[in-house]
């Protein structure tokens, strides 16, 4: 999927374990109505979902009261308690039997929910196919004094027009019982690019 960096330093920051090839990787945030309300600058894929949360502006735009439902892998609970916000993760059975029946009717809602993050993540890709090819490394740097990378500007238009379509998420399909309302939640989740790197030009551990 990628070529191998000569830069060993380029390699090691764009490398995923996860995918086995070099990715670029953005956070991308959901409000309940299927509209993507964030999307960050565009990191190396080594760097972990915990690091891109604290690190790319996210957690400011949170207000007290707001939930914010993510993947086991953010382990990000006390970080976004600082904002007096609450993160709220699919129960699981570590260190137990089985789960109970409220964590086990919880557990339903969520993946309701859930399923509005990989609906919009699967019309990104299927609207604009130039996410599912590999990247020129020339895309992933910043020319002049410019703030942000020309893939940057790429994924936020692609996002920009995604906002611009019909709604995948149903409006019957807005309000939870788990929390009443999702509409102050937000869903975060981890969106990778397929990447080329056709150089060994330095690249920096975010792309901002």
């Amino acid at each position: 999927f990628s070529e191998r960096p000569k830069d060993f330093e380029v390699r090691n920051q764009t490398y995923s374990h996860y995918k086995s090839h070099n990715t670029v990787k953005y956070l991308i945030a959901i409000a309940p109505q299927g509209v993507i309300s964030f999307i960050s600058h565009g990191w190396g894929g080594r760097a972990s979902d915990k690091t891109i949360t604290e690190n790319c502006g996210l957690l400011k735009k949170l207000l007290p009261g707001d939930q914010v439902l993510a993947d086991r892998g953010f382990t990000i609970k006390d970080s976004i308690g600082m904002y007096c916000a609450e993160l709220v993760l699919p129960p699981f059975t570590k260190g137990k039997s089985q789960l109970s029946q409220i964590e086990v009717d919880n557990a339903r809602v969520i993946s309701r929910v859930r399923i509005h993050v990989e609906r919009v993540i699967g019309m990104l890709h299927q609207k604009y196919s130039i996410l599912n090819t590999t990247l020129p490394i020339a895309l992933l740097m910043h020319e002049g004094n410019e703030s942000y990378a020309f893939v940057d500007k790429l994924v936020t238009v692609c996002c920009a027009l995604c906002n611009c379509c019909t709604s995948t998420v149903h409006l019957s399909e807005v309000v939870s019982p788990l929390c009443g309302s999702w509409f102050t939640t937000t869903i975060v989740t981890a969106m990778r690019l397929f990447m080329v790197l056709q150089c060994s030009r330095g690249l920096s551990h975010s792309l901002m």
